[in-house]
């Protein structure tokens, strides 16, 4: 079971202990992303996510880059739209070191102005990296049309002209107002003594002073149903449909899993098998939802001979329509069910998987259900709940289309679905 202890100075641990095992992971949650940055800063929180790495008044970047290497363990992190993670996976006799190098780089971090512009030109170079994979990009610009009417919609890197404006004062600004204890999670998952853990967070983290953080400023964003094509010299052309999906604390994400899983989740999916195994049409095609702190979205992707592309969109709209109109049979909701609560269950023999998912629903949600409380949800869904899910993400009104390649696809032909 978790265990939540809330420090003096507001800060949360959210831990759970593995005595049988012999690793630990840590994370440090920040409940902020590229969602919280305006038009001038975006970028900073992924810009400040590379720099903690490039050394402390304790230590240098090849120093933080051994520390860990030398007992065999690892550090990284990553930037999401709602949080921002710094995490080590180590033996479980190591902790202490990773916990004192997860709070050297967060409160010693130097962010030297020549590491700094250093650092630019790498994230440059990440950006033209990101657009030079089609998947990826298509992706982003599906996001970016839907979403545009706020931050949700900014790319997490940041755009060329935003990199290059941040400088120091931008970054020190953000943290002072992102980086403080009451917008923080530590989570933690393993074999450990819980007394000597608390102790040494305190020990690292105490002294961090709280700032009572709110989230006022975040509107409620909007879902835009659009159509955006770029032209961009590739074999075939890359496609993204993009529909409503829940927000992370809505109990109808695994409903919607569930449905997925139908779609376009796995080989034996509707999608996979239609289009791809028995029409030929493309060699790639898969369904995923992504749930924010608000909202939410559901994605089909393909890619696809330019001829094919209008064959394509409309297979695609024709099983939807199949699915509405004559619903899923019960094998297919006995198949989904197991198959989501498998892969659950398989994810639970990882400690970094384990803290890596009560860090990420503690920071954005504010609770964490437990295995069996997910597995009993997922249990209880019945073939109605599917079906509302469904009528519900593919509702005709709330659709939007992305499309990447070299030759344009008729607008006629998105029209008819927009």
């Amino acid at each position: 079971m978790y265990k939540e202890i809330l420090l003096k100075n507001n800060l949360t641990v959210i831990c759970e202990s593995l005595n049988h095992l012999r690793s630990v992971s840590v994370g440090v949650w920040i409940g902020s992303g590229s969602r919280n940055e305006t038009i001038q800063n975006n970028g900073v929180s992924h810009f400040i996510e590379h720099m903690v790495f490039k050394g402390t008044l304790r230590r240098t970047a090849q120093e933080l880059a051994c520390e860990l290497d030398s007992i065999g363990g690892q550090i990284n992190a990553f930037t999401g739209k709602d949080c921002t993670c710094f995490y080590t996976n180590t033996l479980d006799t190591d902790i202490d070191i990773a916990i004192d190098v997860l709070a050297d780089m967060l409160f010693n971090s130097l962010f030297d102005q020549e590491h700094i512009e250093k650092e630019k030109q790498v994230i440059l170079d990440e950006i033209s990296l990101y657009e030079d994979d089609p998947e990826e990009l298509v992706n982003y610009l599906l996001t970016e049309s839907i979403w545009s009417d706020g931050p949700l919609g900014f790319p997490i890197l940041g755009t060329r002209e935003s990199v290059n404006n941040i400088n120091r004062e931008i970054l020190f600004d953000y943290m002072a107002t992102h980086y403080i204890p009451d917008n923080c999670i530590i989570s933690v998952v393993g074999n450990f003594d819980e007394k000597q853990l608390i102790d040494l967070i305190e020990e690292k983290f105490g002294f961090w002073k709280p700032m009572n953080y709110c989230r006022y400023y975040l509107e409620q964003p909007k879902f835009k149903s659009h159509f955006v094509y770029k032209e961009k010299d590739t074999e075939q052309t890359h496609l993204c449909i993009g529909f409503r999906g829940y927000p992370m604390r809505d109990s109808r994400v695994y409903s919607l899993m569930l449905l997925n899983n139908i779609v376009g989740g796995s080989m034996s999916s509707r999608l996979f098998q239609k289009i791809r195994e028995e029409s030929g049409l493309v060699y790639s095609i898969y369904s995923f939802p992504n749930s924010f702190r608000d909202c939410g979205m559901y994605t089909i992707y393909a890619a696809a001979n330019p001829q094919k592309v209008n064959n394509v969109i409309s297979g695609i709209c024709a099983e939807i329509e199949n699915l509405l109109k004559n619903g899923i049979s019960s094998t297919e909701l006995t198949r989904s069910k197991n198959q989501l609560k498998g892969n659950f269950i398989l994810g639970l023999d990882s400690t970094a998987a384990r803290m890596g998912a009560i860090g990420k629903s503690k920071v954005i949600t504010g609770f964490v259900r437990s295995p069996s409380e997910v597995l009993e949800m997922i249990d209880n869904i019945t073939y109605d709940d599917i079906m509302e899910t469904a009528r519900w993400v593919f509702d005709g009104k709330n659709m939007g289309i992305a499309v990447l390649g070299s030759t344009p696809i008729s607008e006629a032909c998105i029209d008819h679905y927009l």
